[in-house]
């Protein structure tokens, strides 16, 4: 549920301090700004230093569907800008967030110049998808009652970070068909929430 990746953010870590053209910079977003949205230009690629952010699309409904939720070394932005197209999603701190925020000029240039930052980037994309794909499969065959007792498992601290309303969102469920799955489970003794 909550994407990390330790590599690219150790990576980043020591490119922002070998930088002295100003190519990187640090940014930091509080809880609830939107960071990138949906349908709009992007300029810059933008990797977590420290926070919390969650990943969503507006449906034609109004409802908001949260792809992902993306923690420290996490990416966004880069597959707007490789494809040169708007964005498809938009991306909201939900914690304070600082991020490593990357020209768009500067990130096309390290893709075709350094063979590590290709092959970590690569890499994230393969993962993105992977994730997507054990993601979709396990939502597709798994009532939403394994679905919530997984994600209290994986994401400890959800009741403090995220709303119901945003798990809901998460699962792709009505908040009423979360709070009678929740009232369920905490008459079982399996969840507290």
């Amino acid at each position: 549920m909550l994407r990390i990746n330790k590599e690219l953010l150790n990576f980043l870590v020591a490119l922002y301090h070998s930088d002295t053209e100003g190519n990187i910079i640090e940014q930091t977003f509080q809880p609830k700004s939107q960071i990138l949205q949906e349908n709009k230009q992007v300029f810059s690629v933008y990797i977590i230093k420290s926070g919390i952010a969650k990943c969503y699309l507006t449906e034609d409904t109004g409802d908001d569907f949260i792809q992902e939720f993306f923690g420290e070394g996490w990416i966004f932005g880069e597959i707007e800008v490789i494809r040169d197209e708007l964005s498809f999603c938009s991306i909201d701190a939900i914690s304070e967030l600082v991020v490593y925020k990357i020209s768009k000029d500067f990130f096309n240039k390290l893709l075709n110049t350094n063979e590590a930052f290709n092959r970590l980037i690569l890499k994230i994309l393969a993962n993105k998808i992977y994730f997507k794909a054990i993601r979709h499969s396990y939502n597709q065959s798994h009532p939403v009652e394994s679905k919530l007792l997984r994600l209290k498992d994986d994401f400890a601290d959800l009741a403090n970070l995220i709303s119901k309303q945003e798990i809901a969102n998460y699962l792709g469920i009505t908040i009423r068909s979360l709070n009678r799955t929740l009232k369920e489970l905490k008459v079982k003794g399996l969840m507290d929430f």
